[in-house]
């Protein structure tokens, strides 16, 4: 089987026809590893392109960073496809790819930038909930501008010296949306595992914010 070349070019339209086709994306990756077929490979990109490249580009902070993830992902695709087992759900076993190489990728390049932080998924978890007001400023009169944005960078350096394992928890959880179970099948972790990552982190961003706050 030839490697296949990813280039991401956000055609609309090209999206919603391959996302409305009727094969599911197991069907599509299982027909692929039997005949090769790039047009079915194609449409296993054309489906996640836009979500995947966005997951990766607010994980990384970087645009190139993440669009070279994206590449090295579908490329782990292809050259995993024989490893994937029929009756497994092809999305999680994605993104349990993407976020490997998202981890990799922040590991050689420790000076990225982080994500911005006004872009937040509505969760129905306490620690979700927390750490969106740890991540929203407060401040209502533009005189204390200053001091927001001195807060701001205080919590998001803190939350770009997080331990690969918590940052890769709130991309999941806080970014993507996802459930506690479905960030766990990413991540190859116990459900409990996933929650007590997310309150870690949660925790040392209040800290931080407490920090902030706190009168000279």
């Amino acid at each position: 089987m030839e490697a296949t070349v990813v280039e991401l070019h956000y055609n609309t339209d090209r999206q919603l026809a391959a996302k409305e086709a009727p094969v599911t994306d197991e069907q599509l990756l299982l027909d692929y590893r039997r005949n090769g077929d790039r047009e079915l490979f194609a449409q296993l990109v054309y489906r996640y392109e836009r979500e995947l490249y966005t997951y990766l580009r607010r994980y990384l902070g970087d645009a190139q960073m993440a669009e070279d993830a994206f590449q090295g992902a579908f490329l782990q695709v292809h050259l995993k496809c024989d490893q994937f087992q029929e009756g497994r759900r092809f999305r999680p076993w994605l993104y349990t790819i993407a976020t490997n190489q998202a981890i990799d990728a922040r590991r050689r390049n420790k000076r990225h930038r982080m994500v911005s932080l006004d872009q937040a998924n509505e969760q129905d978890h306490q620690d979700v909930g927390r750490l969106v007001n740890l991540l929203e400023s407060g401040d209502p009169n533009p005189a204390d501008s200053a001091q927001s944005a001195e807060r701001d960078y205080l919590v998001r350096e803190t939350l770009n010296q997080l331990p690969d394992s918590m940052h890769a928890v709130i991309q999941l959880v806080y970014y993507q949306g996802m459930k506690y179970r479905e960030a766990a099948e990413v991540l190859d972790i116990p459900v409990g595992t996933v929650k007590s990552r997310l309150h870690a982190a949660v925790a040392k961003l209040s800290d931080v914010w407490e920090q902030a706050n706190q009168v000279e």
